[in-house]
C-alpha cells in the first residue's frame, strides 16, 4: 500500500483536497463542501460513470465532503462515516439538514408521502439510513421533510446493537453485490462493516484494510478453538466465525449471505488458491 492510499486520500493528479496540500503533489487544490446524501442509497464508484466499478454505498443521512461537480453530474468526494472516496451521481445528494436523529434498525422499511400506510410509499430505507424525526404521530414517525415511517423501525441514532454478529444474521440470503451495503445485495466486507457499525464499533471498509486496523491477532492452527465474533480473512474476503462450528459471509460462491461449516469453508477456499491469512478478535 502507497503512503496515501487512494481509496481513503482524496487526491488525484489533477486535483487534491486543500488539506493535503504540501502532502501530495496536484495541478490544483480544492476546499471541500458538505453535502448529504438525500437518496436512500447512493453508488460510489471507481470513475465517473454509471457502468464503472461499484466501490461501495453511501446510505441516506451519511455526511460527504465534496472536491468537484463535473457537467455530466458526478461528484468527487470523500464519505464521512468510513473516509472512502469515490464518484458519486449529483442527483443523489443534497444541502446539509437538521441532524440525524434516528436510524433504520431493520432490514428495510418504507416511508410514505402522508400518515397513511396505504399511501403509495415514496422510499425504501435500508439499515442504518439516517432521518431527522420531528414528531410521531401516532404510529409513525414523521421527518423534518415530512415523510412518514413506521417508529417501530427506527431506534436512536446513537443506539448501539449489543450483539454485531446478531445483525450480520439477519442478512441472511441477501445476495452478494460486490461494493453493495444493503439488503438489496452486499459484499463481504461491506457486511461486516454494517454490522459493526450497528454496535458502535469504527470499521473501514475493505477486508484488507479491516484486517490491519480491527481486533488482536488469534492463532489460526485449530478452528474449533475460535470463538463467536472472530473475523476470519483471506485474500480480499472476510467471514465471521457465528460459533465454533460455522462461518457467516456475503460470498461469491452462495452469490448470497451464507452460513455455512467453518471447516469447509476454509477447504473449499483454499482450494481455490486462498489460504487463511488472518483471524481477529475483537477486544
Amino acid at each position: 500500500m502507497s503512503a496515501f492510499d487512494p481509496r481513503l486520500t482524496p487526491a488525484r493528479p489533477d486535483l487534491a483536497a486543500k488539506h493535503l496540500q504540501g502532502k501530495v503533489s496536484a495541478a490544483r487544490f480544492a476546499d471541500g463542501e458538505a453535502r448529504e446524501v438525500i437518496d436512500a442509497q447512493a453508488p460510489v464508484r471507481h470513475a465517473p460513470a454509471g457502468d464503472a466499478l461499484l466501490d461501495t454505498e453511501a446510505l441516506k443521512g451519511e455526511r460527504v465532503t465534496i472536491y468537484e461537480t463535473t457537467a455530466e453530474g458526478w461528484c468527487w468526494g470523500q464519505l464521512e462515516g468510513d473516509g472512502f472516496v469515490g464518484f458519486i451521481p449529483a442527483e443523489t445528494l443534497g444541502t446539509l439538514g437538521p441532524a440525524p436523529t434516528h436510524k433504520v434498525a431493520v432490514l428495510r422499511t418504507l416511508a410514505f408521502p402522508g400518515p397513511s400506510i396505504k399511501l403509495p410509499p415514496v422510499e425504501a430505507l435500508s439499515f442504518g439510513c439516517k432521518l431527522a424525526v420531528a414528531r410521531q404521530q401516532d404510529e409513525l414517525a414523521v421527518t423534518v421533510s415530512g415523510v412518514h415511517v413506521p417508529a417501530r423501525h427506527l431506534v436512536p441514532v446513537d443506539a448501539k446493537e449489543t450483539d454485531f454478529v446478531a445483525v450480520a444474521e439477519r442478512f441472511v440470503g441477501v445476495p452478494y453485490l460486490w461494493g453493495g451495503k444493503t439488503s438489496l445485495g452486499l459484499d463481504c466486507s461491506g457486511l461486516v462493516q454494517v454490522a459493526l457499525h450497528a454496535a458502535g464499533i469504527a470499521c473501514p471498509r475493505d477486508s484488507d484494510l479491516q484486517e490491519r486496523a480491527l481486533g488482536a491477532p488469534v492463532a489460526v492452527g485449530d478452528l474449533s478453538k475460535l470463538q463467536r465474533g472472530d473475523l476470519v480473512f483471506w485474500e480480499r474476503h472476510v467471514g465471521i466465525v457465528r460459533d465454533p462450528a460455522t462461518l457467516l459471509h456475503a460470498n461469491a460462491f452462495h452469490m448470497a449471505v451464507a452460513v455455512e461449516p467453518l471447516a469447509e469453508a476454509v477447504r473449499r477456499i483454499a482450494a481455490a488458491g486462498s489460504a487463511v491469512t488472518a483471524v481477529k478478535r475483537l477486544g
